[in-house]
């Protein structure tokens, strides 16, 4: 129970076949295989700009302090966000 067996994928099979037709079928593989090219592509480029930018990240510079507002606009109730110090010393 629980493991996919060769009569499951064969109802699989033609359930999608009554679904979606034979006609359609190479159209949907085709556009299934190019939505997964973009997303490694994209992931990919994702992943090298995040290699970039932490490369060129400086640790001097510190960002300005967070604040949270009630409701959009609302400067009167406006107060810092207390955010976690690092614990560990770097020298």
């Amino acid at each position: 129970m629980g493991q996919i067996g060769i009569r499951e994928l064969l109802l699989l099979l033609v359930i999608v076949l009554l679904v979606f037709g034979a006609k359609r079928l190479p159209d949907l593989a085709r556009s299934l295989g190019k939505s997964a090219r973009i997303l490694k592509s994209e992931t990919s480029a994702m992943k090298s700009e995040g290699a970039q930018a932490s490369s060129t990240a400086k640790p001097e510079e510190t960002p300005a302090p967070r604040t949270i507002q009630a409701a959009p606009g609302d400067v009167t109730s406006a107060r810092p966000v207390d955010e976690p110090k690092p614990t560990t010393q770097q020298g």
